[in-house]
């Protein structure tokens, strides 16, 4: 049985960011919405310019390595913004430091190392936390609802596009960016937080079928790719996505067709109900136009609600919505889905029996 940290109730929470590139700017706003239960203690980059700009925003301390963020803060929880491929070795690090972890995603680039990320916090008695923050988006969250009511009978077809653009000029901005070792490719990287959505929503994913290709980036993992899906409850669904689309990101949409509903949500990043339609009514439905947003940002703005989950889960408040094993769903997925590209062949889940 491991022992785990007692829950922090008698101040706030200490968190450290290590990354400060492009996504922690959501942190650092996430955190300022939740000043009153959470505190910025440090902030951590390899890069000078890019912890300056940190610290300069923040206030909080710049360190040059994790290791020394680690030695001089009282962090409790250190969130981890690094390139994917570093997530795993870093929450191995900052869990025997005896620190909570809170990964972005995807939470590892092979299964191998989320396991261990998984079985490194439990040793240690700590949490492991993956962002998941589209979860908290209020269209998504009210697509959740009509699922788990059963309002769609049963599911037959799901079909999720991720049609966005990442020019070359975004790759070569960082040596890792397109490197199989460290970003992944478009399922891996951009197209994560909807892969989640085809377990989270739908259910346990049985099998699935992939093609990937590198069709004009410079990169070494895809830019395109298309996947077709087999739930366990017989519902079959695709996934299509790609970084070329011309000239601007166009849509990261959701459609789910069942026997008593139908339902698409589009718009840059599944923030706009396009169609919501049901057999029988709900009080819900009243709510279709006020969950829709307007956004000019991929990442939405679950962030905040994201953050006010973690830390009710530290105050012994709450249960963590996506922890560590729940972040392996949809990493299992990508792994299979980047074995069939590879192979050639349909791939079975689970992937360990």
């Amino acid at each position: 049985m491991f022992v785990t940290k007692p829950f922090i109730t008698d101040r706030k929470i200490r968190f450290a960011l290590v990354g400060c590139g492009r996504i922690s700017a959501n942190h650092f706003d996430a955190l300022t919405r939740h000043a009153g239960r959470a505190e910025l203690v440090g902030v951590c980059d390899i890069d000078p310019a890019a912890l300056d700009a940190a610290v300069a925003r923040t206030g909080a301390p710049g360190f040059a390595s994790l290791r020394e963020l680690l030695a001089r803060t009282d962090a409790d929880i250190v969130i981890l913004a690094t390139p994917s491929g570093l997530h795993a070795d870093q929450a191995v690090m900052v869990a025997k430091a005896g620190r909570h972890v809170m990964t972005e995603k995807p939470m590892a680039t092979s299964w191998q190392d989320g396991n261990h990320m998984v079985e490194a916090c439990d040793r240690a008695g700590v949490q492991l936390f993956v962002v998941k923050q589209n979860r908290r988006n209020a269209t998504l969250q009210l697509l959740k609802r009509a699922v788990m009511a059963r309002r769609f009978g049963r599911i037959f077809m799901v079909n999720i596009n991720v049609f966005w653009s990442r020019p070359q000029s975004y790759y070569d901005s960082a040596a890792w960016r397109g490197t199989w070792e460290f970003d992944g490719g478009a399922f891996m990287n951009q197209a994560s937080h909807y892969v989640d959505l085809l377990d989270w929503l739908i259910g346990p994913v049985e099998s699935v079928q992939a093609y990937t290709a590198t069709l004009a980036r410079r990169i070494e993992v895809e830019d395109t790719g298309v996947v077709s899906v087999r739930w366990r409850t017989g519902a079959l669904g695709s996934m299509n996505v790609t970084m070329l689309t011309y000239p601007k990101t166009f849509e990261g949409s959701i459609t789910i067709l069942g026997e008593s509903g139908t339902v698409r949500i589009g718009g840059m990043a599944v923030n706009r109900i396009d169609h919501w339609e049901f057999a029988e009514p709900h009080p819900d439905d009243e709510l279709v136009s006020q969950a829709s947003y307007e956004t000019t940002s991929v990442y939405g703005f679950g962030h905040p609600a994201y953050y006010d989950n973690v830390i009710q889960s530290l105050r012994g408040e709450a249960t963590p919505e996506t922890d560590g094993r729940e972040g392996l769903r949809s990493l299992e997925i990508l792994i299979a889905t980047y074995l069939s590209a590879r192979d050639g062949k349909r791939v079975a889940l689970p992937l360990e029996y």
